[in-house]
């Protein structure tokens, strides 16, 4: 879709549209989330969605921030759980109907829930840049008449508490604030050298939990998923991750698994795939990413019919946390859903906001009311950790 740049924002249909001196000066590469490899594997593989990228300029027109956008179809059924009352009120209001997706406009991730959306350089007035990203969104749509008939609302995700002194400044232009579920997050002891270690740390009970699970899982074997062999894997592996992907209370789309191949072709080592094979079976695949000093838990699939007896997730779990020890990282990014089992191996909830506003004021404003509504799904925060470890502590934002 052409826009017209302004002498705030350039926008751009594509990665490869992008000239290599923005992507110098805005020098955020280092975060894989805005490297342009990560970037384009998305795009490449996920032709439903719409992508496009905005990047706000200062007064010498020197790049100061990037946004990347997506165009999605947002569907009714996606929604579940703790969020029925909402897709009620849609159909009241006749905002969600069976038939018709809402046609929504994202800044953000939509498959990795975190601050994945919108990067700003140092030393910037990051209260102005965030208003400068509502005004490029809004110009984006309002300049082109096929998007501006067809987009129905606008959502900015996800934002932890402690950026909230800079994203409130959306509710100044119609953007309502709503609570989703946390990410979950696990601090890694600088002392732990071995998995052996963090067993020591974590209390008696939670031990005996770890130890059954390994024995349970004991006739599975854990094999690399590499280049070379993941193309044969990819059908199964799609299988047993739509299974997980139906149970999830707000999904804004589907992952496409041939992007892990870009993935392991462009990282390497960096991008984490492991096959659990029960004998020849395939019963669960998990995947994440090593963004600095964290590792990131990204999708994963599994066989719930076996899961129970083999303990499948919660031998992923321990993986993670094996591979973040073994690599000597600093956090584990579990990523929200089944947060209470996460926390059964001593991650901790970050309470993450997303910004929605309804291209309607008056449907804006009504939603506005019911948005607060919203809380996360509650759940038993387990604390696994003895009392003189730091790592039962909980996330400050």
């Amino acid at each position: 879709m052409f826009c017209k740049n302004t002498n705030t924002a350039l926008f751009y249909s594509s990665i490869d549209k992008i000239p290599t001196k923005n992507w110098e000066i805005l020098d955020c590469e280092n975060n894989v989330y805005f490297n342009r490899e990560f970037l384009k594997s998305i795009e490449k593989n996920h032709p439903e969605i719409t992508f496009s990228y905005i990047i706000l300029v200062d007064d010498n027109a020197f790049p100061i921030a990037l946004s990347s956008i997506k165009i999605v179809n947002f569907y009714m059924n996606s929604i579940q759980n703790n969020f029925y009352f909402l897709k009620n009120l849609g159909k009241k209001l006749r905002i969600l109907k069976d038939n018709k997706p809402l046609r929504l406009l994202i800044s953000g991730n939509t498959f990795v829930s975190g601050e994945h959306g919108l990067f700003i350089k140092k030393n910037q007035n990051k209260q102005k840049v965030i208003l400068e990203l509502a005004k490029a969104i809004n110009y984006f749509v309002s300049s082109n008449k096929e998007l501006k008939n067809k987009i129905d609302a606008f959502l900015l995700k996800d934002f932890v508490n402690e950026s909230l002194f800079i994203t409130d400044e959306l509710t100044t232009v119609g953007y309502n604030p709503f609570s989703v579920e946390p990410n979950m997050l696990l601090n890694i002891d600088e002392n732990w050298q071995s998995f052996d270690d963090y067993l020591i740390a974590i209390k008696t009970k939670f031990r005996v939990k770890a130890k059954k699970a390994y024995a349970q899982s004991a006739s599975i074997t854990i094999k690399e998923i590499t280049s070379a062999n993941i193309e044969e894997k990819l059908t199964e592996m799609t299988a047993l991750y739509k299974k997980v992907a139906t149970n999830s209370n707000f999904n804004l789309g589907d992952f496409n698994l041939e992007t892990y191949k870009d993935f392991k072709d462009k990282f390497g080592e960096q991008y984490i795939l492991k096959a659990y094979y029960l004998q020849d079976k395939l019963v669960g695949f998990m995947s994440g990413i090593i963004n600095n000093n964290s590792l990131d838990a990204h999708f994963v699939g599994i066989d719930y019919g076996l899961n129970r007896k083999y303990a499948i997730y919660q031998r992923m779990l321990y993986s993670y946390i094996e591979i973040a020890i073994n690599k000597k990282l600093k956090t584990i990014n579990f990523g929200r859903t089944a947060s209470e089992i996460k926390s059964s191996v001593g991650a901790v909830p970050q309470d993450l906001t997303m910004y929605f506003r309804h291209k309607k004021n008056i449907t804006n404003k009504i939603l506005k009311l019911f948005l607060q509504r919203i809380q996360p799904t509650p759940f038993q925060q387990k604390f696994p950790f003895k009392k003189n470890s730091n790592k039962c502590k909980q996330v400050k934002n």
